[in-house]
Parts: C-alpha cells; structure tokens; sequence
C-alpha cells in the first residue's frame, strides 16, 4: 500500500464487490478502512471460491488491507457502537461506504445529526433504489445481447458494473472530501449501478448509435467492431487474439507474417481502403482467410518469437491457470505482485493497488483482516472505551474479536 491517504479514516459497511472494492481502493492508497461486520461475517463472508480452509478467497480478496470490526449490528448497543464509530471526531474521518439498506440508525438523517460534515457514499441497484445485481443490471446493457455469434445472450463472467461502481465510489469519495475541505460541508452522495451501467453504454457510443443511426451492434463473435480483430487457433490447440487498429498495427502484421503483399491485394478486390479501420473491419472475413493458414502452422510459442518487437498487437488466450504458470505479469517479476501469507488461506500471489506513482513507493501488500481482527483496538483507540468496558461488551455478545480458522 502506498502512503497516499494516510491519515484518511474510512467506515465501510458493505457486501459482495463494488463497495468493498471501493474500500479497498481507498485503503491500498494508505488510507485507514474499517470495515464493520456482524457477528459471523455478512452474506458475502463464505462465498466461492473457498481455500482448502473453507476461508473465502473472494472475501480475502476484495478486503486487503482493511481493519475488521464485529459487531452485533441487530442489537441496540451494537447499533449504537457502528453509529460512534461512523461518526468518530476527527478532522479526516467522518466517511461512510456502504452498499446495504441505509435507514433508521444507518441513514444520512440519522448519522449526520451526530456529524454534521459526514460523507455518505450509497451504492444502490437502480436509480429508484430498487434492489439489483451485476447480472440484472447487465442483462439489459445491451452487451450479452452483442457478446456471442448471435445464438442468444452471453453473460461475462467479469462483474464488470461492479467493478467500474468499486471505483466511481472512491472517486466520488475523494471529491466529495475535497469539497469538505473547501466549504466544511458534508453530503450524501448516491451511486447507481444502473446508472454506471447506463453511463458506460452512453459514453462507448451504442445509445448515440442508436439515436443517431438507427443502428444496433450485432453479435459477432470475438471480431473487434469497427476495426480489425479476430482471433485465431494455433498449431498447438491454443489460440491467439491478433488487432490492427492503427496503419502501424496494420503493416507490422503483414510484415511479421511475410503476407502483406496478399494482404494488400484484399482492397482492389473488395472496393475497400486497407488503410482505413473501418475498410478493413469490412474485410475482416478476407484478411482472416489469409491469416489463418499462418497462425494455424505455428505453435503458440513460434508466433510469440515471430511478433516479439515487431509492433504487432497480439495477446494469447488463457485460462486461469495458464494465466498464473505462463504469464510473467502475473508473478513477482511485476511489481504489482507479492507473496502473502494471508490468515485462513494460505501463502499466494496478492496484487496491490495498480496505481504506480513516481513519488512514492508502491509499499507491501497487506492481507485481509480476519473477521473481528481489529474490534478491541479500534473499541479502545477510536472511541476510549476501557479493557473492563470491552469485556462486558464480549461477554454480552455485543462486539466479537477474530476467531481462528
């Protein structure tokens, strides 16, 4: 983690991907996360995949380095401790994440009666606050509709509107600290996941196509839309993605594969320009028929000799596990990377922030708390409460500390 935001105190009470990774965000760039829990972890405590443990790797994953309190949120006293620690004096804390129902003692009314600067950032489903998910939210983005060869919608396996959610909510989070800093005023800010859905599909260009063309993308399997991209099978079972966006890209390609002069020949005979994306998108099928023959001579090895510092813009496809034994990126040899010993799992790779700055280190990778890690500390340190105090808290069930796995 990088020293960034050190000083930047953070409550999070939240669930599943996009809020915690907010958090997440937010705390590999220094700044203090807690992340308060119920008692025995929320719905997202034990969710796929599992380590031998039955620890969850998900949860481990998207809570590094976070502090974690638990506390027994459907208890009036334990109601009142998450409210104090939300609202905890200090000249940088005074911020909540949060992805669950915010009424009664959790909502911004309530909170911010204690604290009147309190910055609030809810994540809902849809802009009306209705519930949804990552998979209701993208079944009608558009993009399983044009993901496939048009034999019915595809889902992405990649969370994709969580994700980009994760991050809007610690952007709009250091705005909205930036404007307390300028006028000493807090507010709620509300994030949609609809809305980040529908955002992304406006700002790529498919509403404006629509509206101003008339058109609908089809599907068309893992051609690139609107330039040249496909991909193509190896001499050796594997396959290989191959992009020619630019007239650099483009000539690089014919050159390493020693096809341009056929290549070249495409244009004439289709009435297309060969220095144009949108005329070689138009001839993709061509330029395919061309470069399959080559790809399907080769082993995966021999094409990654033939294009290594040519220009050309290629990548091999992988599964998981190709991903971890083959790719260099995904090892220590990358610097995003660590070994950690992470409590409940094991020793693994852990990726840190992906921020690089020139100013400061990028620091170690910290592991995910254990549930309850951090309650007598943060019980003590944050709101003064005495060991004896603490006591009575475990005793009557209110608060819990970590527990072995």
């Amino acid at each position: 983690m990088t020293p960034l935001l050190s000083g930047l105190r953070v409550v999070e009470v939240t669930a599943f991907i996009a809020a915690p990774l907010g958090g997440m965000t937010l705390a590999q760039l220094g700044a203090d996360v807690i992340r308060i829990d119920p008692i025995g972890g929320n719905i997202d405590y034990r969710r796929w995949p599992l380590s031998q443990q039955g620890s969850s790797l998900y949860w481990t994953g998207l809570n590094k380095a976070k502090r974690s309190v638990a506390l027994a949120l459907d208890k009036p006293e334990g109601k009142e401790i998450a409210r104090a620690i939300i609202t905890a004096q200090g000249e940088n804390a005074g911020f909540l994440l949060t992805n669950l129902p915010a009424s009664g003692w959790m909502s911004y009314e309530a909170l911010s009666q204690a604290r009147p600067d309190l910055i609030m950032l809810r994540l809902t489903g849809n802009p009306d606050g209705s519930s949804a998910v990552d998979y209701t939210v993208n079944c009608a983005s558009g993009f399983p509709m044009a993901t496939g060869r048009g034999d019915g919608p595809v889902n992405h396996v990649l969370p994709a509107w969580d994700v980009a959610a994760g991050l809007y909510l610690a952007t709009g989070l250091l705005a909205a600290e930036r404007q307390r800093r300028l006028t000493g005023r807090g507010q709620e800010v509300t994030l949609s996941l609809a809305d980040v859905m529908l955002a992304t599909v406006g700002n790529l260009g498919y509403v404006g196509d629509v509206q101003v063309n008339g058109a609908v993308r089809p599907p068309m399997g893992n051609d690139l839309y609107g330039a040249y991209g496909r991909d193509f099978a190896t001499g050796d079972g594997r396959r290989a993605m191959v992009v020619a966006i630019s007239n650099r890209q483009w000539r690089a390609l014919g050159k390493a594969t020693g096809l341009a002069e056929k290549l070249a020949m495409i244009g004439p005979l289709m009435g297309v320009d060969m220095d144009d994306e949108g005329g070689r998108f138009q001839a993709r099928d061509a330029i395919a028929a061309v470069l399959a023959p080559w790809f399907a001579a080769r082993r995966l090895e021999e094409i990654r000799a033939a294009f290594e510092g040519t220009g050309v813009l290629w990548g091999p496809y992988q599964d998981f596990g190709q991903l971890v034994a083959e790719d260099p990126r995904c090892s220590t040899a990358n610097p995003l990377f660590q070994e950690v010993e992470q409590p409940g799992v094991g020793r693994h790779l852990m990726p840190g922030s992906p921020l690089a700055f020139g100013a400061v280190p990028r620091g170690d990778v910290r592991p995910a708390p254990r549930l309850g890690e951090h309650t007598d500390a943060v019980l003590a340190d944050l709101l003064g409460l005495s060991a004896a105090e603490i006591g009575r808290l475990h005793d009557t069930g209110v608060v819990a500390g970590a527990v072995e796995e």
